[in-house]
């Protein structure tokens, strides 16, 4: 009983209906909805791991898992089992489902690493044949097919036969007796075919009346000549009912003879739309797998921004306030925590958060927490929460109290405190371990009677749950139960915070700290006549005072080390950031240098390809016939070229000194002024800069440069003495591959961008290919080199060249 009244207590079946929304069946939706919470750790676990594989296959899919096709089918197949006959939209459902469960067997199979998944529909059986059976004989419309029998097929067209010679007959009759007629029109009055007369031409047309309009104007009759036709339609759409039905028997035979598998599809569909939702669910919250911890191994609980689902829900769907969210780190040799602070500070909400944060872990769920998230499997969360005052039962706040908490102390097992002597206030560490692992929620524990009874009751209340639950959460007003830390190392304090500034709660959960009463203040802050709260802190005491003050001083200075602490993170963060593009940069920059040089290596070796084929072309130009000296010199000239073509430069020497050019900037030291360069020095080692709006000529051994280096000294060139210059030797023109272009089938404007570009790049006469066709192409590159700047003249190549077919242009 405890167990339901504390599912209540946390609004668990609101979490549930959340849950359903996101289930993509009726038979998910259900199952949601009545969430059934597992007995053992095993259970829980294999949940996870089903939510999990459910989470990484959607992550993997780009639709998502579907369950189109997937119907409830429960109902159809219990009355099939009880030789019930299905109609034909069960019957479709049915086929639509099996259909369904094949293609998510499907998904599953053809994934890697989902074990928990594909041993689920390992032995999922779909039946295709009768699946295939049913779309034969059921329609889209689920209606019975012409090809579901023979015999239905033959009574079909014998009724299309009937049914055309009635339509026929009446047709006659409409033409024959227009006049006696409302309008042109056959219609059926059940399953006779009947027309519109007029009432008071009835006599016209004799025959059975079927119906009369609202009117009374217009009688629907079926004449006499087709009554026989009518009578004999009817006895074949009875034969056409009972096939039909024969037909949906067999069917459902067929169902009924597999209805077991058919049930065990339909669990295996169930739990995959549950675990999805699951899935769904988690991903929508923000939600982490959670881990079950053993405490006696010495781990902690570790909830860390821990959100109430209901509140996150509240937030997005209704407009609700943002979910502010709390950390749970508890230790584990903590055995009771007490909770106190003002009232709606967010005690309440904190272990609400906490018992649904447990049960989520345990049906499965993601907890929406930050990473870690280490929590206990609880065999029982039990809870006291909210007021049960009574008037029908004749109930106080205090009875409904402590009957729930009697409740408690049943399901763990025992019915008394057991406060008799010392020895059962300390606990056995033997016994503690075969007692139940349970979660117990305390909301104002103590509260509704005397105080001083009241503390003492949740005293002995806490120090008995601390033998017997694994752990404990309670609220509190009273003082006393913030010294029990300091007794017993099973007891910690923590306390919501609470602004002074504002008079309002922040809702944050302060651990170690036990809350402080800010009642005399609030009282003083909104108006309360001071000597009046002066006399209440007279009544209070100076060791009150003295307590709320070093706990002020501790909450001050807790707020400094968070604040701290959150400035540590944040430059924390930044250096990271730095890092990883320091380090992505790098590492850009060192693939960049690696393809740089591959590109380099491979244009090289090309290079060094090109110029051997060409220097084999001057070798076998010379091993034809007898070589003269001329041929000789000229291939020499041709190896020469080839190798100031092809051969690296060799970098330059490094100069030693800064000579300044137009456009840089340099620095005069005696101004103290960095200038921009207009023109470069002279011969006398002059040059003019700019500085501002001023410009002035300055000596070259005045400037330097940005970083640091002086100019060197412009030495005068001796005059040389006058030596004849000798006659210009003619270098021999050789036509390669790099300097010949083949325009052969481009268009005028093409070749130009061609042209221009190979001129630009040319040492020495370009040889241009371009055929001789209709002549334009030639005209275009004659009328184009005309006009170029870079061209001295042009001419046709010689007859073993191409002749007019090439033309040789002469770079300047």
């Amino acid at each position: 009983m405890i167990q339901s009244e504390t599912l209540e207590l946390l609004e668990w079946h609101r979490l549930c209906q959340h849950l359903a929304t996101f289930a993509a069946t009726k038979l998910g939706a259900t199952a949601a909805r009545h969430l059934k919470i597992p007995d053992s750790q095993i259970q829980s676990e294999q949940l996870l791991e089903q939510t999990k594989e459910v989470y990484q296959l959607e992550t993997r899919l780009t639709t998502g898992l579907s369950f189109e096709g997937i119907q409830d089918i429960g109902d159809s197949l219990e009355r099939a089992e009880r030789s019930g006959v299905l109609a034909g939209d069960e019957l479709l459902a049915i086929a639509t489902t099996l259909s369904g469960a094949r293609n998510l067997r499907r998904v599953i199979d053809n994934q890697e690493d989902l074990p928990i998944l594909t041993d689920l529909v390992a032995d999922l059986r779909t039946y295709p044949e009768l699946e295939q059976e049913i779309h034969r004989c059921i329609d889209e419309r689920a209606q019975v097919t012409d090809r579901a029998s023979q015999k239905l097929g033959e009574i079909r067209t014998d009724l299309r036969r009937l049914r055309t010679q009635i339509t026929q007959k009446l047709q006659n009759i409409l033409q024959a007796k227009s006049g006696a007629v409302q309008e042109q029109l056959i219609t059926q009055r059940g399953d006779r075919f009947v027309i519109p007369v007029k009432a008071p031409q009835k006599d016209a047309i004799p025959g059975i009346v079927h119906d009369t309009s609202t009117s009374g104007a217009t009688l629907y009759v079926e004449p006499n000549s087709v009554v026989p036709l009518g009578n004999q339609l009817r006895q074949i759409i009875r034969r056409e009912q009972a096939e039909e039905e024969a037909v949906r028997r067999a069917l459902t035979e067929l169902v009924a003879a597999v209805k077991p598998d058919l049930e065990r599809l339909l669990a295996i569909a169930t739990t995959l739309d549950l675990a999805t939702a699951r899935s769904r669910y988690s991903y929508w919250l923000g939600a982490n797998p959670p881990r079950f911890i053993q405490r006696e191994d010495r781990e902690i609980i570790t909830l860390r921004n821990l959100r109430h689902p209901l509140l996150v829900w509240q937030q997005q769907h209704e407009q609700g306030q943002p979910v502010v969210p709390v950390d749970l780190l508890i230790s584990p040799q903590i055995r009771v925590v007490t909770i106190t602070g003002p009232n709606t500070g967010g005690k309440t909400v904190t272990l609400k958060t906490l018992g649904l944060a447990a049960l989520m872990a345990k049906v499965g769920l993601f907890v929406p927490a930050r990473e870690p998230v280490e929590i206990p499997w609880f065999d029982k969360v039990l809870a006291d929460i909210g007021d049960e005052q009574s008037l029908q039962q004749s109930l106080s706040t205090f009875s409904g109290h402590i009957r729930r908490i009697s409740r408690i102390l049943e399901a763990l097992g025992t019915g008394d405190l057991g406060l008799g002597t010392e020895e059962q206030e300390v606990p056995n560490p033997q016994s503690l371990m075969a007692n139940p692992q349970s979660l117990v929620l305390l909301d104002e524990v103590g509260a509704g009677t005397d105080p001083v009874e009241g503390s003492a009751l949740a005293i002995a209340l806490l120090q008995y749950l601390a033998n017997h639950a694994q752990l404990t959460i309670a609220t509190t007003h009273f003082g006393e139960l913030k010294a029990l830390k300091y007794e017993d190392d099973r007891f910690e304090n923590a306390s919501v915070e609470f602004d002074e500034s504002t008079l309002s709660p922040t809702y944050r959960l302060l651990w170690g700290i036990p809350g402080r009463s800010n009642a005399l203040t609030i009282a003083l802050r909104l108006g309360l006549n001071p000597e009046v709260v002066q006399q209440a802190k007279t009544q209070v005491g100076e060791a009150t005072d003295e307590v709320n003050q070093v706990i002020a001083g501790l909450e001050a200075q807790r707020r400094r080390q968070e604040t701290k602490a959150a400035e540590a993170q944040s430059l924390l963060q930044q250096a990271e950031r730095l890092y990883k593009e320091v380090s992505a940069k790098a590492a850009s920059l060192e693939e960049r240098e690696s393809s740089l040089r591959a590109s380099q290596e491979i244009a090289v070796q090309q290079a060094i390809a090109q110029a051997k084929g060409e220097i084999a072309q001057v070798i076998r130009r010379l091993q034809k016939g007898t070589p003269t000296a001329q041929e000789a010199q000229q291939a020499t000239n041709a190896l020469n070229q080839i190798g100031q073509l092809y051969q690296p430069a060799a970098p330059a020497k490094p100069k030693a000194g800064f000579m300044p050019k137009v456009g840089d900037r340099v620095r005069i030291p005696k101004l103290g002024q960095i200038a921009d360069v207009i023109t470069a020095p002279d011969e006398d080692g002059e040059l003019s800069v700019r500085f501002g709006l001023m410009k002035m000529n300055v000596k070259l051994q005045d400037v330097e440069s940005l970083d640091g280096q002086k100019p060197e000294a412009i030495v005068k060139p001796k005059p040389a003495p006058a030596a004849v210059t000798p006659p210009p030797q003619t270098v021999p023109e050789i036509r390669t591959s790099q300097n010949t272009i083949d325009l052969r089938g481009k268009r005028v404007a093409d070749a130009e961008y061609i042209l221009d570009k190979a001129i630009s790049e040319a040492t020495g006469p370009v040889w241009i290919i371009h055929g001789y066709g209709t002549g334009k192409l030639r005209q275009g590159v004659h009328a184009f080199l005309q006009q170029h700047p870079k061209v001295n003249n042009y001419e046709p190549a010689e007859q073993a060249d191409g002749g007019t077919g090439v033309t040789v242009a002469h770079i300047k």
